[in-house]
């Protein structure tokens, strides 16, 4: 967690006046009791009104507010859609974390645009398709693409005929109820897509270095010279 997200969460939890110590603090921020109290100072320094010390606990005066957010409505809109979608068909640890980041965002919005984002009438379901294992899958790509580190993936394609491939993981795309990693193929060296619910194994394979030529970047520009009228 990024120690600006930790501070925003110390705050949450100590709004209401209820005393809390550090160590709950600490457990539920899966931090040490020293950081809490480090972060705390940081806080009561730039002028959050926490009262308390160490070994009692901390409380927040009441009437302190997160400064709001200035949304328009359509953002407002787009914000909490968007969160709803990824809580049903996102990975694991990104459900978790959109579930967070709308209950921030009311947190943090003046009471009029709070009312708005309540009231937007768009539901996202999670199907049959969206199982565990799969959004444990989702968030490794994920954090695979975003750590440049290698897969080795037993994959099965539309036939059902299986291989296994070494892949560099350039990002996921999403298609409404179907995950794919697009990836440089080691085996084919090329671009390939994987659609994640073919895939039956996966393991780490080490780390790369992004190369010219094997990056995002040129997958998108293969892409846009194949789609253009010959």
């Amino acid at each position: 967690m990024r120690r600006a997200d930790r501070l925003f969460q110390i705050v949450q939890y100590l709004r209401g006046g209820r005393l809390t110590t550090a160590a709950r603090l600490a457990k539920q921020l899966e931090v040490t009791k020293r950081t809490v109290y480090r972060d705390i100072a940081d806080l009561i320094g730039s002028g959050v009104p926490i009262e308390g010390e160490a070994g009692v606990g901390y409380v927040m005066r009441a009437g302190y507010e997160v400064p709001p957010l200035m949304f328009t409505e359509d953002e407002i809109v787009a914000l909490v859609a968007g969160a709803k979608l990824i809580r049903a068909w996102g990975g694991a640890n990104m459900a978790a974390g959109a579930e967070e980041a709308l209950i921030k965002i009311a947190a943090v919005l003046p009471e009029g645009a709070r009312a708005r984002a309540e009231a937007v009438k768009i539901k996202a379901f999670t199907m049959s398709e969206m199982t565990d294992d799969l959004r444990a899958m989702i968030d490794r790509v994920e954090a695979a693409a975003e750590g440049n580190i290698r897969l080795d993936i037993d994959y099965a394609d539309e036939g059902g005929a299986t291989s296994q491939r070494v892949v560099r993981p350039l990002g996921l795309w999403f298609w409404g109820k179907t995950w794919t990693m697009v990836g440089w193929c080691e085996k084919r060296t090329d671009f390939r897509m994987f659609r994640l619910d073919r895939i039956s194994g996966m393991s780490d394979a080490g780390s790369f270095k992004p190369q010219r030529g094997q990056t995002l970047r040129d997958f998108y520009a293969d892409e846009t010279r194949r789609s253009r009228p010959k």
